[in-house]
């Protein structure tokens, strides 16, 4: 064979075996793809749907923690949907000897607190055998004592602020801004007192009277809340429904609370289970776009009308 076809035979041997590599290779990456979307796939939807893969139910004896954190109103982390959602799974989990709700509130909505405060009364009756203490950081104030006094027990840090047992209602009046601006108010309603509280009207004194009755009323109710949540160990002043607050360490000698302590000690030496699973309920991630792809379709949406209604006036 001349040297010419052995070249040749060589120049293509070398060709058939790198095109051979470059083919494993391609499948290498094929295959490396492959895996790495299946993880992303299997991560993504872990935290889409929240699967848990039997989750809390396999942790053994533990304590089960439930966050109130920031104002308690409706559609907003505290609200009594998501804090009763949470307690009820965490009551329910026959692996959770006892519950700690930590509460970092300065209150909030009556109804949303009254609402949580009776969940906990309804669990602690079907689950007599579980405790639930409330464990206080920061603050616990208005709405937020009026969750807490529900519990067993109450535990704060020395400088935690606890109390505020009160109701408001405020606003403000304009009308001398308004009279030295030459403004005046004009109003149509159906009902004399449809207008309650309207900041651009002089104010009623049988309006302010009626508001303040009604204030009054859910005072009375916040009040009853707490001295029954307490019982014997309230000792009472003449100041402590007046909507001042304490800090942990007097709200304790005023029997506001019981003791201090914190999430790791009543864990660890109350309930005998210093493993603690958060139960709190959190946004997954399907909520979370969910949400910002809202908040940017209603920022596009508002971009657009106000183009809109520009090019009208501009025509």
């Amino acid at each position: 064979m001349s040297d010419e076809k052995v070249w040749e035979r060589q120049a293509l041997e070398h060709l058939l075996l790198e095109n051979m590599k470059e083919q494993r290779r391609g499948r290498r990456w094929r295959t490396a793809l492959r895996l790495m979307t299946l993880v992303v796939f299997v991560g993504l939807a872990i935290n889409l749907f929240d699967l848990d893969f039997g989750g809390k139910a396999s942790l053994g004896k533990h304590t089960a923690l439930v966050d109130l954190h920031g104002e308690i109103a409706p559609n907003t982390p505290a609200s009594a949907e998501a804090i009763n959602a949470a307690l009820n799974a965490a009551f329910e989990n026959s692996e959770s000897v006892g519950v700690i709700l930590r509460i970092n509130s300065p209150g909030g909505s009556p109804v949303q607190s009254g609402i949580i405060h009776d969940e906990i009364l309804r669990l602690r009756a079907k689950y007599p055998e579980k405790p639930l203490h409330v464990v206080v950081e920061e603050i616990c104030a208005s709405g937020g004592y009026y969750v807490a006094v529900a519990a067993e027990k109450i535990y704060v840090d020395k400088a935690s602020l606890v109390g505020s047992v009160g109701v408001i209602m405020s606003g403000f009046g304009v009308t001398g801004l308004m009279d030295k601006l030459g403004v005046e108010r004009r109003v149509i309603a159906a009902g004399k007192n449809k207008a309650l509280l309207d900041p651009f009207s002089k104010e009623d004194p049988k309006q302010k009277a009626f508001v303040q009755e009604m204030i009054l009323e859910v005072h009375d109710q916040f009040i009853k809340v707490v001295r029954d949540g307490r019982g014997k160990r309230l000792k009472e002043t003449p100041e402590m429904f007046s909507g001042l607050v304490w800090n942990g360490a007097r709200s304790i000698d005023l029997g506001l609370t019981d003791a201090l302590g914190n999430i790791d000690m009543v864990a660890r030496d109350v309930f005998k289970a210093p493993e603690i699973v958060d139960y709190t309920t959190k946004e997954n991630l399907a909520e979370r776009v969910a949400k910002r792809f809202g908040a940017a379709m209603g920022e596009g949406a508002t971009k657009v009308l106000l183009r809109n209604e520009h090019l009208r006036y501009g025509n």
